[in-house]
């Protein structure tokens, strides 16, 4: 998982401007039992370790359910739907990742 964890930071750091005005922390949960924050914060990404911070939204999801969301394809609504994606905290937070996952080529 380190590569796809790289592979979002490096493209978002890339281009910064569709995370410009963004100041969240996302966790992710896997279901393999890896969990990471993605912080966007002013125009730059990161990756912590869970814990690090308090999250704005917990996403809960298979390592390849994430790998595809990040992708392109799969949606974050979609996985929701179909029970392959379980949020915590506001779902707002949740389409607003899929919409800005949707600015990157990963």
């Amino acid at each position: 998982m380190s590569e796809v964890w790289s592979r979002m930071t490096t493209a978002m750091n890339a281009n910064p401007d569709p995370i410009q005005n963004e100041n969240v922390r996302y966790e992710f949960q896997l279901k393999e039992g890896e969990a990471k924050q993605l912080v966007l914060k002013h125009g730059e990404a990161s990756i912590e370790e869970a814990g690090s911070g308090e999250p704005n939204c917990t996403l809960k999801l298979s390592e390849k359910d994430l790998v595809k969301m990040i992708e392109g394809d799969l949606s974050a609504s979609g996985a929701f739907m179909f029970g392959k994606l379980k949020v915590e905290g506001k779902m707002g937070y949740a389409l607003k990742l899929e919409s800005l996952l949707s600015e990157y080529t990963f």
